[in-house]
């Protein structure tokens, strides 16, 4: 049988950004990557202006045992394109993972996704090409690309799916993975 995805974004999943701002979740450590694609941490980080993000080293084990007892092969599904691989992996203890390309009619590198597009709907179906997937992002149920949406889950009808929704406040938990593990239970 062919081995299943688990795909991962990194802004919400991993990078809670949604949480209380100037409370870091426990177990958590703050970076900064500043409009010109630095990348800071430690003490650093104060004295610099950018994106905070915030990245717990114990969640790259927890997705690789995940992945390993589930079957399922890790790829990034993210914004971060391959900085995921550079900035946020190595952070995690991640290998170099596949990263999904979205194509310049969905996401701008300087205005974001794009009206129109179908956000990473049509990427991510691509990419998994029939193999089963399950998705850590916190964003599958946002409105703005029902279209894409449809079609995604009905090109995936009969092929198994866990969309796994993450709050962008809390960022992944155990219950999280708990829960992809037992979808891809299910799937022999």
């Amino acid at each position: 049988m062919t081995r299943g995805l688990l795909l991962l974004d990194v802004d919400g999943p991993l990078n809670p950004y949604a949480a209380t701002p100037h409370r870091r979740p426990p177990g958590y450590h703050t970076f900064r990557r500043t409009p010109s694609g630095a990348w800071y941490s430690g003490r650093d980080v104060r004295r610099h202006r950018g994106l905070r993000v915030w990245l717990n080293p114990a969640h790259g084990a927890m997705l690789r045992d995940c992945a390993a007892a589930s079957g399922l092969d890790l790829a990034w599904a993210t914004t971060w394109l391959h900085e995921a691989n550079t900035r946020i992996g190595p952070v995690l203890g991640l290998p170099e993972l596949p990263v999904i390309e979205f194509p310049r009619t969905d996401l701008d590198p300087v205005r974001g996704w794009l009206p129109g597009g179908s956000w990473k709907w049509r990427a991510v179906a691509d990419y998994a090409d029939g193999r089963p997937l399950a998705w850590l992002d916190d964003e599958h149920d946002q409105p703005e690309f029902p279209t894409a949406r449809r079609a995604f889950l009905q090109r995936r009808t009969d092929i198994p799916t866990a969309l796994c929704h993450v709050d962008p406040a809390r960022g992944l938990h155990t219950q999280h993975l708990a829960t992809i593990q037992d979808w891809a239970d299910n799937l022999s």
